[in-house]
């Protein structure tokens, strides 16, 4: 138990210097903790004090996964059902091209150019695929867009473009059996009943139980996490279609998805992120340095050329669709979680893994970068409120439920 608590004393200390470092450089804190896992490896590896981090530890590995399933559930809360309703064509549209564009752009180009084998290729494709939700959702928290109808359509993409993802993770490498059969009906019979009974849960329940609903949503998106691993698939997949479902109810209650926050992004995600770059292989980025430009420029490139001008039927304002394209383009938490896939089911080695986790990691920097710096369209900006991890001093003692 003494080692435990001593290797995560260590993770969470890298957790608070990740906080610090992004507070200063003004990104997201999930980027800066994947960049401190790859130092932390590399430090201990090369100081022959690797199994120190415990980076594969079955308890570690568990808190790792809770936090990209609530993080996952978290992306999916934020979004309104109504206005993806309103904006369906948009979200639609610049969603399947932001999946689409790269998943074939970059397959082609680890199988053609890389001479990558097939499978190889595709998990490539997929895991290039993606948009952040984490990096997106941190940027339209912090920028207050996370609250207009502009980022809220942004954000509306980004679950059409991931759902994409998760769809073909799923039909080109799990397994499709009974269990599948079993894990798609039960999730289904699930949502259907998930609103009107969580709902029932709150109205008799909360405030009066300590923290009811927190414990409720976390047994639902367990349940199906593992029956989802059960299946062959992954914990994170209906955590996404969740955080959907009851969006209207999480948000009527914003002090208490406030406090999930809290418990999710303050404990949970740093042991996801920071394990993430553990596994990131220095001397395999240094041997071929040119793979790693080739994948990112087929990356980037093939996410601006297919959606700039699909964005320009929406958005007229050069900055706006400017800002737009780049939000889309960045990757993060989908693609850690698509490769770390790969590489556990050795699908993908360890090299490839390496290239693919760098590539996910510059496509956050480089267009987040860009777009904060030169495109950021202010005139959409509302006005300033409390951050998102801000608490009321008085909410410090109700009783959350």
């Amino acid at each position: 138990m003494e080692h435990a608590f001593t290797i995560a004393a260590l993770w969470l200390g890298l957790a608070v210097l990740a906080a610090v470092v992004a507070n200063h450089l003004r990104i997201s804190i999930a980027l800066v903790e994947i960049c401190l896992g790859v130092l932390a490896a590399a430090v201990a590896g090369y100081s022959g004090n690797l199994a120190l981090l415990a980076a594969d530890s079955e308890w570690l590995r568990f808190l790792a996964a809770s936090g990209a399933v609530l993080l996952t559930f978290l992306a999916g809360a934020e979004l309104e059902p109504s206005l993806i309703r309103k904006k369906l064509k948009e979200v639609t549209v610049v969603g399947l091209v932001g999946f689409f564009a790269p998943f074939l752009g970059c397959a082609g180009i680890a199988y053609y150019g890389l001479g990558w084998d097939l499978p190889a290729s595709l998990l490539c494709g997929v895991a290039l695929s993606t948009t952040s939700m984490a990096v997106v959702y941190a940027v339209m928290l912090e920028t207050g867009f996370n609250r207009t109808d502009f980022g809220k359509g942004i954000l509306g993409a980004c679950f059409i473009n991931d759902l994409g993802t998760v769809i073909a993770l799923g039909l080109l490498f799990a397994p499709f059996t009974y269990k599948t059969v079993i894990f798609i009906v039960a999730t289904l019979a699930v949502l259907v009943v998930l609103p009107s009974t969580s709902q029932w849960l709150t109205r008799m329940y909360a405030h009066r139980t300590a923290a009811i609903r927190t414990k409720w949503i976390i047994f639902i998106l367990f349940g199906l996490g593992a029956l989802a691993l059960w299946s062959g698939s992954e914990a994170v997949l209906p955590a996404y279609i969740v955080g959907m479902v009851l969006a209207e109810f999480s948000n009527g209650d914003t002090l208490w998805i406030r406090r999930l926050r809290t418990l999710t992004i303050g404990f949970l995600t740093p042991f996801y992120f920071l394990r993430a770059g553990t596994f990131v292989s220095m001397p395999a980025l240094a041997a071929a340095p040119l793979v790693f430009f080739i994948l990112l420029g087929g990356k980037v490139f093939s996410k601006i050329f297919g959606l700039y001008p699909v964005i320009g039927w929406f958005r007229r304002q050069r900055d706006e669709r400017w800002y737009y394209t780049l939000m889309m383009s960045t990757g993060l938490t989908f693609g850690t979680i698509s490769a770390l896939y790969g590489f556990s089911h050795e699908i993908i080695t360890q090299g490839q893994y390496s290239f693919l986790v760098a590539v996910v990691i510059a496509s956050a920097v480089v267009p987040t970068l860009i777009a904060g710096m030169a495109f950021l369209p202010r005139h959409l900006l509302p006005r300033p409120e409390g951050r998102f991890d801000d608490v009321p001093p008085e909410a410090g003692v109700a009783e959350e439920g």
